[in-house]
């Protein structure tokens, strides 16, 4: 038997393997969450997102001063209220006068606190308590407080004892209702709940009643110091012869708005100051209370 062998030339050569070119995957773009992108924007600290609105509300008014739109007459601009401000504390009138009306501040509100604190817990603890002051001191608050000054000024005179009553009667009502409204807002199952474990009386008025009561506290001492200083303004129109009041009657007479608007800032200073004081007597002893802060 015979076999045939074809010519090399005839034997097919083995196929070679040709691979698909490798297609280039698409470019992928990262995708940012909103939250991110959220924080990206607030990067900046507080204290500089907060200085925005005033710094563009100064360079508008500097812009509207530059270009006589706005009659310096009528209110100077933020170069020459600064130019005074400084010669007023250059010369120590300014500072001596912030030292005088924050005196005045003080004695009016550490009195009208105690007076409000001790009433609204009379008050707040007790049914009989509640009989006796409630009813009087709402309809003491419906009157006007500054309508009172013609009456101050005819028992105490116009020496420094109206001013620091009338700052003290505004202070007293803001922290009464607010801490009466707080010694009523506990809740009656913690109250339950404090019994329960044996808390006598005073035991759950110190432990239970009065700390839920706090938030409700600090939140009319913020509207104490605010009603405060507008308490000052009105007292310190009342024959003053020194306080931030004074500067600003001064200044009136003499047509000086640049004067004015400096008494102006540093009230405002003061006031700001003051609540960021309990800002962070807040944060120190509701330390217990979760709160929302944003987003």
């Amino acid at each position: 038997m015979t076999v045939s062998h074809a010519p090399p030339s005839a034997i097919p050569a083995p196929l070679e393997k040709h691979s698909a070119p490798t297609p280039t995957p698409p470019e992928l773009e990262a995708v940012v969450p909103a939250s991110v992108r959220r924080s990206r924007l607030r990067a900046a600290p507080r204290w500089v997102r907060r200085a925005v609105g005033p710094l563009l509300l100064l360079v508008l008014w500097q812009v509207f001063s530059a270009t006589g739109e706005l009659d310096p007459d009528v209110l100077a601009s933020p170069g020459t209220i600064a130019r005074a401000a400084a010669d007023l504390m250059a010369d120590g009138t300014l500072p001596a006068a912030m030292g005088v009306s924050l005196q005045r501040v003080v004695v009016g509100l550490l009195l009208g606190g105690v007076i409000g604190t001790s009433l609204a817990l009379v008050s707040g603890l007790s049914r009989l308590g509640e009989d006796l002051v409630d009813a009087t001191v709402q309809m003491l608050r419906t009157v006007p407080w500054v309508g009172l000054i013609p009456l101050f000024i005819i028992w105490l005179g116009i020496g420094e004892a109206p001013k620091v009553a009338l700052i003290a009667l505004g202070v007293a009502f803001h922290l009464y209702l607010n801490v009466y409204a707080g010694i009523r807002g506990v809740d009656a199952q913690l109250i339950e709940a404090g019994t329960s474990l044996g808390l006598g009386r005073w035991g759950l008025v110190r432990h239970v009643v009065l700390p839920g009561a706090l938030p409700g506290a600090m939140t009319g001492l913020r509207y104490s110091l605010a009603t405060a200083w507008l308490a000052l303004v009105f007292g310190e129109s009342i024959n003053a012869d020194a306080g931030i009041g004074f500067l600003m009657n001064q200044a009136r007479e003499f047509f000086r708005t640049d004067v004015i608007v400096v008494c102006l800032v540093v009230y405002a200073l003061l006031g700001l100051t003051a609540d960021v004081i309990v800002r962070i007597l807040e944060r120190l002893l509701l330390q217990w209370r979760p709160t929302f802060t944003g987003q």
